[in-house]
């Protein structure tokens, strides 16, 4: 059985192949304005890292908030849907799943049997999302790919307490006149970004395990601050796994689908939308 994941998200657009024995392809794209055509280039880049073509593949699901653009697909699910199948394949004791993205951020909680029973989103701010730390990072004068190291290096953070990112990018421009190391600076971006990101688990009534997810998570600082803050341990898949479980998450939800299609008996997908 082979099934495929599309997760056509704000920023990029992720495919992920699954066979019978786990992860077979995986391949990433920049989504940028035309979204059909970066789920085509993710998608036949993952076939070929699984040294396969589109007709060995059995079933394909489409997430993100582009996944009515994937002409290809059998059936599209939600972000949230998805994002919880992904954070179960890696973790199947989940209750909690924080997903920071670039444009969005959404916290939700698991029943046992890993379906959404509570979720939030940040408001429409984007001092709430991973964009805010991509901002500040080029206002400082570094690449997005320096994050990680930059934020690495910091020996306090300072603080950044704007409630939306216009104030927040004024407290920034503030820091960097008084003399402030940019590395404490993007901390400190960093510790204002997952308090937000606690204020929407508390909303979900979170409880453990925690899961996170997301493209911002690559960068062990953040994962490291929400663990502070949280008191409790948290699960993260590795890198870069980390960016591709809403894709995971898909292609593994279109197993059950395709269990479930070829015997009802077996599986009960549930959460999946027929596409038109």
């Amino acid at each position: 059985m082979i099934t495929a994941g599309i997760d056509v998200g704000s920023t990029y657009t992720k495919a992920a192949i699954l066979n019978d024995g786990g992860i077979a392809g995986l391949a990433m794209h920049k989504t940028g304005f035309r979204l059909e055509q970066a789920a085509e280039q993710a998608y036949a880049e993952a076939l070929a890292a699984a040294g396969l073509e589109r007709d060995d593949v059995d079933y394909t699901v489409s997430t993100g908030y582009g996944r009515y653009q994937v002409p290809f697909r059998d059936v599209q699910i939600t972000d949230l849907t998805a994002q919880a199948r992904g954070a179960r394949f890696f973790f199947p004791g989940t209750r909690t799943v924080l997903d920071v993205g670039g444009q969005t951020m959404k916290a939700s909680r698991l029943d046992d049997g890993g379906k959404v029973r509570s979720f939030r989103l940040n408001d429409k701010c984007a001092a709430g999302t991973g964009a805010f730390l991509e901002k500040t990072a080029r206002y400082l004068g570094y690449a997005i790919e320096e994050i990680g190291a930059l934020v690495a290096a910091s020996h306090e953070a300072v603080p950044i307490s704007g409630v939306c990112a216009v104030f927040a990018e004024s407290e920034v421009i503030n820091h960097v006149s008084s003399g402030r190391h940019p590395a404490d600076i993007m901390h400190g971006a960093m510790v204002s970004l997952v308090a937000r990101s606690v204020q929407l688990m508390k909303r979900v009534q979170m409880e453990p395990e925690f899961t996170l997810v997301g493209g911002i998570l690559r960068f062990p600082k953040m994962a490291e601050v929400l663990r502070a803050h949280l008191g409790a341990a948290v699960n993260v898949p590795p890198e870069p796994l980390v960016q591709f479980t809403g894709a995971i998450g898909a292609a593994a939800l279109g197993r059950r689908r395709l269990a479930q299609v070829r015997s009802p008996a077996r599986a009960d997908v549930g959460d999946a939308v027929p596409g038109a």
